[in-house]
């Protein structure tokens, strides 16, 4: 009895051993921690100006520890990337997200303020030097490009953006990489910077691992398309447009006559909320026929079958499938297969989706 006792604690050890050891492994397992992945997601939906998912990320920030003022540094800094419109939309949208949790009862961390700022003479050799270390290169000679086109954009660069912005300590100049690089990997068209803040990121620290994941938030929040923009930045392969589980369905609708113009303005807003608003909705392109505008056809393209559950439950499809019920006299979802499925590849090639 005596051994049989003793080899029942041996390999309770053991096993607690061993699953402590995994659990180790997995907690490591992840490039980015949760206050980085956060941060990604609230950069990349500021830039794209999605506010009901940058609402989800920032209340997802806020509970993994990350403070009021870094969220707030963030989203200041942005306006020099996306712009002052979507810098202020994301900003209201924190303001919002913390009087909603005020209400509740829940007390976020304010955090510390940015240190006063050392006075200097020279502003534009302040930021001269800021952009020199995260380059990792002297500038010499005389300006060129841009900068020599439109001087004042140089200066408006180095004195307000590297001088004022990048001098002040509430995020340090990783992390404010890291947060750029996530607003511009999120926007279409910047190819040339985001790949330029590729090269500053990496001078500062940010880790290739760290980016890789990146790829995967930017598909999660912003579609696959921009990613693999990210991913060819980075000379990563990137990952074909369609997808094996691709859903693509014909909704036939019969509408009750006295409620076709009511229905339509519902079924409108929907429409475009779900392709603007989830990344997996790839379309959904409401139709009616000419002869008889009652009968319409929504052709709708998931990504994957859990963009469809995940559609099924948002606030914009609720709405419209709550409103409408008594507007429909018959529904009937055609689910389809591709005969071609190369086709759709080239589709969205068109599309310039891939």
């Amino acid at each position: 009895m005596g051994n049989n006792k003793f080899l029942e604690w041996t390999l309770l050890f053991v096993f607690l051993i061993t699953a402590s050891t995994v659990n180790a492994q997995h907690k490591n397992s992840t490039a980015l921690n949760e206050h980085q992945q956060s941060m990604a997601a609230i950069a990349a939906l500021t830039a794209t100006g999605n506010i009901p998912q940058l609402k989800a990320a920032l209340n997802t920030g806020l509970d993994a520890g990350l403070t009021v003022n870094e969220i707030k540094e963030a989203l200041v800094q942005l306006y020099a990337y996306c712009g002052f419109p979507r810098s202020l939309n994301a900003i209201n949208t924190l303001m919002s997200v913390l009087d909603e949790r005020k209400a509740k009862g829940i007390k976020d961390v304010e955090g510390k303020d940015a240190s006063p700022i050392a006075t200097t003479s020279d502003k534009y050799e302040t930021g001269k030097r800021t952009l020199q270390q995260l380059t990792g290169k002297e500038e010499k000679g005389p300006k060129t490009g841009a900068n020599a086109f439109a001087p004042v954009i140089d200066t408006f660069l180095k004195e307000h953006l590297f001088a004022d912005i990048f001098s002040r300590d509430v995020l340090n100049h990783r992390q404010r990489e890291f947060v750029t690089i996530s607003a511009l990997a999120a926007m279409p068209g910047v190819e040339p910077q985001l790949q330029a803040h590729l090269a500053m990121g990496k001078n500062t620290g940010v880790t290739e691992p760290q980016l890789k994941e990146l790829t995967e938030i930017i598909e999660k929040h912003v579609g696959r398309a921009q990613a693999n923009v990210l991913r060819k930045a980075m000379a990563e392969p990137i990952l074909p447009a369609t997808q094996p589980d691709m859903m693509v369905r014909i909704s036939e609708i019969e509408i009750v006559p006295e409620y076709l113009q009511e229905y339509k303005a519902i079924l409108e807003k929907e429409s475009s909320e779900s392709v603007k608003i989830e990344p997996g909705v790839i379309a959904i392109y409401p139709m009616y026929q000419k002869e008889n505008p009652s009968q319409i056809r929504i052709l709708e393209i998931y990504a994957n079958q859990a963009a469809y559950k995940s559609h099924l439950q948002t606030a914009h499809f609720l709405h419209y499938k709550t409103t409408t019920l008594k507007m429909v006299k018959t529904l009937k979802l055609v689910d389809m297969n591709a005969i071609d499925p190369e086709i759709m590849n080239l589709v969205f090639k068109k599309l310039g989706s891939d």
